[in-house]
């Protein structure tokens, strides 16, 4: 991501010596969503500080905070010193599709997949803002003391296979649709991509019947969502295979994602590990039923 000539972007770090030895957490959120989400409320320069930290709370803490808990957490504390949000807006930021950004510059889903995947690890998020001032999301993930008997045994990894297949993979997001086809590739697979279901369309009929996997968003731009693209593509081809991907859980997508239960389509939850991808790549190209998978497809990190 890059910033304004005026727009400083600080960044402190806990100290791997204080008894948190790598500050192990059960899992990460996705800063650069609640970064982007800033440079928009920053146009004209400002300060960016995030900061990571450990913290111990108690109950007492808990009775202002509701979604809190006791225990030891880390903590990824992000701020800005931008227009902040309005208080009518605040109590709906973390909704799906909810945006004041103008139509086309946003989809309202940045703040609500960060939210998503920080309660899927047990964790949750406190929003403090005054309109002119700024905003600070802190976020609070459990934390796991380093054990040594672990770091000396980590556990067998499992066989993945590869293949030559042809996928057709759309996401509208540059960096996710680029380490994605970077795994696929490294086993294997042939890959096309596109940023969109329209321009997914355009890729299908330049290559005429030669994918045998489509990869796609289920939320995309354009006016062509995942579920269209896949009706009108298995009108063509009744064999294709097909993997929906979504930034929500099964459980939360809910009835949005009920015509993947009806179907023979899988489900792949984002993010997730690249040997949750490619296990879901090969069952689904080797035919088995239709399933959810979900994991964690890591940025490149």
């Amino acid at each position: 991501m890059s910033f304004s000539s005026n727009f400083t972007h600080v960044t402190h770090g806990v100290d791997p010596k204080d008894g948190f030895s790598g500050l192990f957490v059960h899992g990460k959120s996705d800063p650069a969503n609640e970064a982007d989400e800033i440079h928009v409320a920053v146009p004209r320069g400002g300060e960016l500080l995030i900061t990571t930290d450990k913290t111990s709370l108690d109950e007492t803490y808990g009775h202002s905070h509701p979604e809190a808990r006791a225990g030891e957490f880390v903590c990824l504390i992000v701020s800005d010193t931008g227009s902040g949000i309005a208080p009518e807006h605040l109590p709906r930021i973390f909704e799906p599709f909810f945006t004041t950004k103008e139509p086309g510059r946003g989809t309202g889903l940045g703040l609500a997949t960060v939210y998503g995947i920080v309660q899927q690890h047990q964790g949750w998020i406190n929003v403090s803002s005054r309109v002119g001032a700024g905003t600070t999301f802190e976020i609070f993930l459990p934390a796991i003391q380093s054990s040594p008997a672990l770091a000396a045994s980590p556990p067998p990894e499992m066989a993945v296979r590869g293949g030559n297949e042809s996928i057709l993979l759309v996401e509208d997001d540059a960096a996710v649709r680029l380490l994605t086809r970077r795994i696929l590739e490294a086993y294997g697979y042939h890959v096309w991509e596109a940023a969109s279901g329209r321009e997914a369309l355009e890729v299908w009929r330049s290559l005429t019947g030669r994918i045998d996997l489509l990869l796609t968003d289920i939320v995309m731009p354009d006016g062509v969502s995942g579920r269209e693209l896949s009706d009108q593509l298995c009108l063509q081809a009744p064999g294709l295979k097909v993997i929906f991907t979504s930034g929500y859980s099964w459980d939360v997508a809910g009835q949005d994602t009920a015509f993947v239960r009806r179907s023979q389509a899988h489900f792949l939850q984002k993010p997730c590990p690249s040997d949750v991808l490619l296990k879901a790549v090969r069952r689904c190209l080797d035919g088995n039923h239709g399933t959810t998978d979900a994991g964690k497809l890591r940025s490149a990190t």
